[in-house]
């Protein structure tokens, strides 16, 4: 499937804290789930083509952690947070805090809504402040997210 045939949506509503993600994937709730909370598969299309993923914990269940690191020829950078509830094929709740942004703590709502065969993935993320959110964004945020969902789509393509 063309990665642009199911585009992903960003809203960034003005003087909200809020960024808001959905994008439709040609793949049933249980196989985006899947991508999105085992390892092996998180590791395929998480972040941009240009660097790497390495994965010290993660542990996708309601109370469990995480924590990777994405890494080019120039530096790595981390992520970490906690899974606060993991209900399979339908949600997941978590915080989110990168390393270059320390107690700057997102809380993310991903939902994953049937379609019949296909899913629609949506996120939302609670910044602590307007402020913060819109510096995540003017750190190029939008284009790792565009790709990643890309990517997640590409994925799902060969299963």
């Amino acid at each position: 499937m063309n990665a642009t045939a199911n585009p992903t949506t960003i809203t960034a509503p003005p003087s909200t804290p809020y960024l808001e993600v959905v994008r439709e994937f040609d793949a049933p709730p249980p196989l985006v789930f899947r991508a999105a909370t085992e390892p092996e598969f998180v590791t395929q299309w998480l972040g941009p083509r240009s660097r790497r993923m390495r994965i010290e914990t993660w542990d996708a269940r309601s109370g469990g952690s995480y924590r990777y690191f994405h890494a080019n020829d120039e530096n790595e950078v981390g992520f970490r947070g906690v899974f606060h509830t993991v209900t399979p094929n339908v949600r997941i709740i978590q915080t989110f805090e990168f390393d270059g942004a320390p107690n700057e703590v997102t809380l993310d709502s991903y939902t994953f809504e049937d379609l019949g065969g296909r899913t629609r993935l949506h996120l939302r993320s609670v910044f602590p402040s307007v402020e913060a959110r819109d510096m995540a964004l003017s750190t190029g945020m939008t284009d790792g997210i565009n790709e990643s969902m890309d990517r997640l789509q590409e994925l799902l393509d060969q299963s």
